[in-house]
This record gives C-alpha cells, structure tokens and sequence, in this order.
C-alpha cells in the first residue's frame, strides 16, 4: 500500500483567484493558502503599504468576538488585538455635558477599536507569508467567465491581463466588479439602498499628550434625529463621526455655521476638536454616503462565491460589517472541511447557510442607528437593558441580551433576531403582569385590610422609583 502511494503521480493544485485586497479579500488568501490552494489575489488600487495617501472608507472599525475568530484562525488575533483599545461601554453625552455609560455586556466583556488602514496593511503582510500566494496590485477586473473561470484584468499602462482559475472569490466591496457576472443572470436577487443619512469624519487631537477624553468607550452624542460618535486610536486622537441626514449637511456652509451648529448640538466637544480645525476639517470635504447592499444566491455553480461587502454592504451602526465579513470566511471554511473541499457542494451550501443571516444583520445595523440617535435618550430604553441585564444574570441560558448574541457570539444572525423578538414578547408580559398583579393584589387587600394597601402602595412607588432611577444612572 505504501508503495502504490509513492507511485501516484502529483495533483496539480487549484488556482483560488481573490478578487479584492482589502479586509475581507486579504484574509481570505490566509484561509486559502492555510489549505494548500495556489492563491492570487487580485487588486485594483495599488499596496496600500507603499501608498502615501491612502484612498477609501477610513471609519474606525470594531473589532468583535465573530471578527476575532476569524484572526485566530489564521493564528494572527493577538497581533491585531495587541494593536487595538478596548471599549467597554458606551458614553453618552447629553446636551448639557453629563456623561453617562452604557456597559457592553458583563464585566470582562468588550469591542475593540482599530484602524482600518492599519489592519488591511497586517492582513496583506500575513498573506504574503504564505509561499503558495500572490498578490497582484493594479488589477482591476473588467469581466470573468463563469465557463471557463478565465478573468480580464485592466492595467493603468492601459494593457490587460488574462488569468484562468478555479474558483473566483469576490471580496470587491460594496459595488463589486466581480457581481456583474451575477446581475446578468436569471433568478438572481439583488436590492440597493441609500439611507438619507451621511457621515462625516473629525479629528480630535491629544490634549497634554494625552486622549482629550477616557478613552475606553465608544462615545456617543445622540440627538434624536443625528448624532456623533467618537472612537479612540492609539496616537491618542479620537476619530469623531457625525452621522446627519444629507439636508441639514447641506444647510451648514460656512465656517461660522459650523460653529454655530456645534455650539447649539455638541458644545462640550469644540475646545477639544478646536475652532480652527472644526471648521477646516468640516468645510474640507462633503459628507459621504452609506449603501446597503442585499443579493442572493451568493454563488454562480462551483466557480465564483461573493463574501464580504460584495454580498452584503450594511450600514456601519451595529460595528458587524467587518465582522459579518470575518466571519464570511470561517463558515465558508467549516463548509470545505464537511465537503472536503468540493467546490460544487460548499457553495450552494454556503449561500444556503450564510444569506439568513447576512440579511437579517443588515436589518439590525438599520435598526440600531434609530438606538444610537434616539433610544438611548429614552428612559424606558434605559430600564429595559437593567431588566434585560438582571434576567440575563437569573438566567444566563434563557435570556440573553441581543447585543450580547451579536457581539460577544457565533450565535447565527437570524437565530439572534428569533430569540430577541421572542425574549421581548417574554419580557414585556412580564412587566404588565406583575404591574397588573400588584394592582390587584393591592386591591384586594384593600378590601380586606384597608391600612396594608397604603402600605403596600407606598412600597410599590418607592421601588418603581428606584428602578426608573437605577435605569437613568
């Protein structure tokens, strides 16, 4: 038998073409290469390592638990970690300046803050590592063909190139080149969504060499209708996002109206940003958008899957759109080890699996932006995470806080959003029976006992009070 196995002639490995260098593309080649497959990958812009300005999206991104599986995977979480700042809450900045946090889970538990630019740069590095990969700047995909696996590449020289692989991976973002391929066939679903609402990024510098203010939280300023949120780096800045429907963007177009807006909506944060770069900084560029992009199936026969951005674009309020993209890769892989690696099988099966729960997390980053802005002003809001939090503590099993599932889980997406509608259904009788019990306990006795129900009513006030209280500490 051994000898027989000496005797076979080599397999010729399979070419995984990854169109896309950035977060999602460049993991990607690790979870490839780490399978022996002969990787290239293909991008349009040139190595970001090498670049002077950087182009692109530059919002701080949230590092969680799907995310951090991810790197682990590949043997490269600690790294990432070990260059990010933990936020263990959220903090609140009301219109008077009061500063109030918001815990992210249990104690231990938090999201990190890291650099995108940064992050990309160590993906590519560790791709690079791998003997069996590729990386090929420059490239931008004009066509591809589902038959022959044969992709066209333009150059800046104006020249192009010709590649043949075996399986195509398209990582190219939200309005990737490769889905083309995908939007001329039957059957294919596919849906664009521009919300009304853009964003614009500030900078706010160190203050004595140190962050200007605590820097292990996600600040927020909600404002009901927009707000602004502020996450630190590890330069000791805090990169401020300004999240503002497009019209009242359009209505600030001078310096003094910039102050001016500051001053009435987010006046505790002009001496730590300054006037002067306030108004260089919001003056220098329009705000930009944000898409959110569904489609399915993700996958065209056994030669081409979308992952990332490419498949399904979210806004950025629930900190998932990398980690849904991470995340990406790990189903992707446990599906090539219970199909040993047979491309025919792991895609149907991939989109089958993954386009749940990519929908229903899109759903939720729509729905967690009105939570941010709004909700966390609201003190019923307030007191229900304290419920939500007590239950969970009486019943870890059982009651879960939804933010728990998402960030600090694997818990599939749309099993997330089941068990969340269901606890609230749970929840909410709950707190109208046991306010509808003490109505009619106490009516009874007063009936039987008059001086009790005086008693118990003062009671019954004295802890609602106290749990409105606990709920806006």
């Amino acid at each position: 038998m051994e000898e027989s196995n000496n005797r076979r002639k080599p397999t010729k490995k399979k070419v995984v073409a990854v169109v896309g260098g950035g977060l999602v593309g460049s993991l990607n080649a690790c979870f490839f290469a780490k399978r022996d497959f002969v990787v290239e990958v293909f991008e349009s812009r040139e190595d970001i390592r090498k670049a002077k300005i950087v182009k692109g999206r530059s919002i701080n991104l949230a590092l969680s638990h799907r995310g951090r599986q991810a790197l682990k995977h590949v043997g490269i979480e600690e790294k990432i970690v070990s260059k990010g700042i933990p936020m263990h809450a959220r903090m609140i900045h009301s219109l008077l300046g009061k500063q109030s946090p918001i815990p992210y889970g249990k104690k231990g538990q938090y999201i990190l803050s890291v650099d995108r630019a940064n992050l990309n740069k160590e993906l590519l590095t560790e791709a690079e590592t791998y003997p069996n990969t590729k990386l090929n700047f420059d490239h931008k995909l004009l066509d591809w063909s589902e038959e022959t696996g044969l992709m066209t590449f333009a150059r800046s020289d104006g020249s192009t190139e010709q590649i043949k692989a075996d399986l195509i991976v398209g990582c190219d973002g939200a309005f990737s080149a490769t889905r083309k391929q995908f939007l001329r066939r039957r059957l294919f679903n596919y849906s664009q969504t521009y919300i009304p609402h853009g964003y614009m990024e500030l900078t706010m510098p160190p203050i004595n060499g140190e962050f200007a203010m605590k820097p292990n939280y996600l600040h927020i300023w909600p404002r009901n209708t927009f707000m602004m949120i502020a996450l630190p780096n590890l330069d000791k800045t805090f990169t401020c996002t300004l999240f503002m429907p497009f019209e009242d963007f359009e209505k600030i177009t001078t310096g003094d109206g910039v102050i001016q807006f500051f001053q009435k909506y987010f006046p505790d944060t002009i001496p730590l940003i300054g006037i002067d770069a306030l108004k260089r900084d919001y003056l220098h560029l329009p705000a930009q958008a944000m898409v959110s992009v569904k489609c399915s199936p993700y996958h065209i026969g056994n030669k081409c899957v979308l992952m990332g951005d490419a498949a399904h674009a979210v806004v950025p309020f629930y900190g998932q759109g990398m980690n849904a993209g991470f995340e990406d890769c790990i189903v992707f892989d446990e599906l090539m080890d219970q199909f040993s690696e047979d491309f025919s099988a792991v895609l149907p099966e991939y989109t089958r699996v993954r386009v749940p729960d990519d929908h229903a997390i899109s759903d939720l980053a729509m729905y967690n932006y009105v939570e941010m802005r709004a909700h966390v002003n609201s003190r019923w809001f307030l007191f229900r995470k304290h419920v939500d939090n007590f239950l969970h503590f009486l019943m870890p099993k059982t009651i879960i806080p939804l933010y728990t599932m998402i960030t600090f889980s694997r818990t599939r997406y749309h099993e997330a959003v089941k068990q969340w509608h269901w606890q609230n259904k749970v929840i909410n009788r709950g707190l109208v029976l046991s306010t509808t019990g003490a109505v009619l306990g106490g009516s009874y006795l007063l009936i039987k006992n008059p001086p009790n129900i005086n008693k118990l009513i003062i009671n019954a006030e004295k802890m609602w009070k106290s749990l409105v209280t606990l709920s806006t500490s």
